[in-house]
């Protein structure tokens, strides 16, 4: 019975119209519903969704320190490339929850972009959101980008009214400007701090240098002891020349008197009393059992490289420590405004005409895309 029934044409003749109605009825559907779509997206963008006015500035980031920064200026002049690390810095605080925190304070955010009087598909559904999805449609509406080529950090913001635009963007210049300044002001006052204990320590050591040599005089009994062995010198090179002028008079002398007599005999009393004193004046100076005046002239000349040392090591922190104070109560970072903060008069977002422009080719792709594979289908049911 069931074979006769399936063998019956008119179920056939059923099965065959309905595979091929079933293409073009799901053909005739996707365009209905991409017909619907795009009218909607006309209804939307062109009657519903509400204008957002875009305020744009324009800024880089300048460092003051002309005299540390000129050799690296030069060689990135030389380069022709430019340095973009403090413009990512400020960029990645411009975007951070910090500085949404900062302005919800200031400009209240949350209550602007939640306005009930907005198209609830742009705004905040409550301006009670988690902070997550804040900072996310914080991030859809303000961009802050930096443009490689011109070296330019970028701020567009996007708002309900033109006056709020211009104050997001404002507030996000002065922010910025700050967080720069207060990096460059906390790592002068870190210096500052350190230089400061180095500069107690220089001093400390300066000091001790100093009680050193001082205590080195009054143990050996001299003020100067390189003065002394000069004027020791002196008195050895003095007795050598009378010693040399005695000994050239007394071989004259030779030349016409004996050797007994008394005028050699003097003069040979002279030349044993001046050798004499000439053995101890050297042994002053020089010794090689050590406690000498050349061994005092050695420590002492040590303990005065110590102090000189000392003293410019002292010098340099104490100028280091200027520089530093001097640099804690400066702006380090110049952030120099390009574009100043516009007031637009015209909104500039949603773009509507574009926006339906892309949905409805968009969606007339999606509907093509559905016929093709439905046509596959019928050539292979065929």
């Amino acid at each position: 019975m069931i074979d006769r029934i399936r063998q019956h044409p008119l179920p056939q003749f059923i099965k065959s119209v309905h595979g091929r109605l079933a293409p073009h009825l799901v053909r005739r559907r996707a365009f209905q519903v991409a017909l619907v779509a795009i009218l909607l997206a006309i209804v939307y963008w062109g009657l519903i969704a509400s204008d957002r006015y875009v305020s744009q500035a324009d800024v880089v980031v300048d460092s003051t320190d002309m005299a540390g920064g000129q050799n690296k200026d030069f060689a990135l002049l030389v380069a022709g490339t430019r340095n973009d690390h403090e413009l990512m810095l400020m960029r990645d605080h411009l975007r951070s929850v910090d500085m949404l925190e900062t302005l919800e304070a200031k400009l209240q955010l949350r209550a602007h972009y939640s306005d009930a009087r907005r198209d609830p598909l742009s705004r905040m559904w409550s301006e009670d959101v988690a902070q997550e999805f804040f900072h996310e449609h914080y991030l859809a509406r303000v961009s802050v980008e930096v443009d490689d080529g011109a070296g330019v950090l970028r701020i567009r913001t996007q708002a309900y009214s033109p006056e709020m635009a211009q104050a997001i963007t404002s507030a996000l210049v002065e922010e910025g400007e700050r967080f720069m300044n207060d990096i460059g002001h906390r790592l002068a006052r870190d210096q500052v701090d350190f230089l400061e204990t180095a500069v107690g320590e220089m001093g400390e050591r300066l000091r001790k240098a100093r009680s050193a040599v001082v205590d080195f005089q009054n143990a050996k009994g001299f003020i100067s002891p390189q003065a002394a062995a000069e004027t020791l010198s002196g008195i050895v090179a003095q007795l050598e020349g009378d010693l040399a002028q005695l000994k050239a008079s007394r071989e004259t002398m030779l030349g016409y008197l004996s050797a007994s007599a008394p005028d050699v005999a003097q003069i040979n009393l002279q030349i044993a009393a001046i050798e004499k004193q000439l053995r101890a004046e050297k042994a002053r100076l020089t010794s090689p059992k050590g406690g000498t005046l050349n061994r005092t002239v050695e420590e002492y000349q040590g303990l005065e490289m110590q102090v000189t040392f000392a003293q410019d090591l002292y010098k340099t922190a104490l100028t280091a420590l200027e520089k530093g104070r001097i640099d804690a109560t400066r702006n380090l970072k110049k952030v120099s405004i390009v574009q100043s903060p516009t007031l637009p008069q015209y909104p500039m977002e949603p773009r509507r005409i574009y926006n339906i422009i892309v949905f409805a080719l968009s969606v007339l792709v999606l509907a093509g895309i559905l016929q093709l594979l439905t046509a596959i289908i019928r050539d292979h049911q065929d």
